[in-house]
């Protein structure tokens, strides 16, 4: 069987239940999720074998966060215990023209004070074939980037495919570098680069033309500028990929994606979510699906791409981060059955 291993942060979620701000919230509903074990739990939905690692404190909020990726059969056996506490982020969901807020606290967590030689690659990367980082690793701190880097150049010296997500958190790059600099020797041993319509921007000054993201509508076929440009600085990567957003509002986004191979561009159709039930992890569920097509797929880009779509489609519509759908229900929707119809 296929091994993907992801590595990243898994943080505590609260968030404001209904879509009551923080202001009236007197409960927090709390759950688990973070970038790279969001893509995890996806592929072992797909029955993929996925292996998460990350560290975490050994106290009962540490189990219980490993409890719930064994619960999704994602393999905790390289997560490593230590430092002092788990990250958290709280959420406060949108609605209408009401953006949603993210408030990070995730300073001094087990992931931020991770040094160099605290995971064993060789461990966790046996029996591989991809790996997946996002740029939400790097930018918690100089030590996460550091191993971060461990691991790709690790993932590299064994052949195996190397993924990421650029994911640009203006929040987060607070310790001292901008996120170009330390990109760029990351993203650099990349065969698969994923982005959404602003992140090869913000990260690299890569734009592409002719395209305003606030507008509410996005056109695919503007993004093969981008593609060419990413290639261009970066020669290892054979496929970039850009998740194509267009928001009419917090509730009622149009969704999509396109695939640059270095030689044709392929575009996905176009999903128009009306009703969005939880929109956090959107881009890590069209991550896993990717994975999962370019694995199951290997000769058809544009059924990867598809399924990626649509997996990520049918995420809004789940509360939470994780991707809880099936392959099943994931091809339902690629052949056009979006009825939503009771199934009895």
């Amino acid at each position: 069987m296929t091994r993907v291993v992801t590595f990243g942060e898994i943080m505590l979620r609260l968030a404001t239940p209904e879509f009551l701000r923080f202001s009236q919230a007197t409960t927090l509903e709390a759950s688990f999720g973070g970038g790279e074990a969001n893509v995890a739990v996806s592929l072992a939905n797909y029955g993929i074998d996925a292996r998460f690692v990350t560290s975490l404190p050994k106290n009962d909020i540490g189990e219980a966060a490993i409890a719930t990726l064994r619960k999704h059969n994602v393999r905790t056996d390289c997560i490593h215990r230590g430092g002092d506490r788990i990250g958290i982020y709280f959420l406060e969901t949108g609605a209408v023209s009401r953006a949603s807020k993210v408030v990070y606290d995730r300073a001094n967590s087990s992931l931020a004070t991770i040094k160099k030689g605290t995971i064993d690659w060789d461990k966790a990367l046996d029996g591989a074939s991809w790996f997946h980082w996002t740029g939400i690793t790097p930018s918690v701190s100089q030590g996460a980037a550091e191993v971060c880097q461990e691991g790709i150049e690790a993932a590299v010296r064994k052949g195996i495919t190397v993924s990421t997500d650029l994911n640009y958190r203006a929040k987060l790059w607070k310790w001292g570098k901008k996120a170009g600099e330390v990109m760029e020797e990351l993203v650099k041993h990349c065969d698969v680069i994923l982005g959404n319509e602003e992140d090869a921007e913000m990260v690299f000054g890569i734009k592409p033309e002719g395209v305003d993201v606030t507008a509410g509508h996005v056109t695919g076929a503007a993004y093969e500028s981008v593609g060419r440009q990413l290639m261009a600085r970066f020669p290892k990567a054979r496929k970039v990929i850009i998740t194509l957003r267009g928001s009419v509002n917090a509730n009622h986004n149009s969704w999509s994606g396109v695939l640059w191979d270095g030689k044709k561009l392929y575009q996905a159709p176009t999903y128009q979510i009306t009703h969005i039930v939880d929109r956090v992890g959107a881009g890590d569920s069209f991550m896993g699906g990717l994975i999962y097509g370019l694995l199951t797929y290997p000769d058809d880009d544009q059924r990867a791409l598809n399924f990626a779509v649509a997996a990520s489609c049918l995420k809004h519509t789940i509360k939470g981060d994780f991707n809880l759908v099936t392959v099943e229900e994931v091809e339902k929707l690629m052949k056009g059955d979006a009825s939503g119809r009771v199934s009895r």
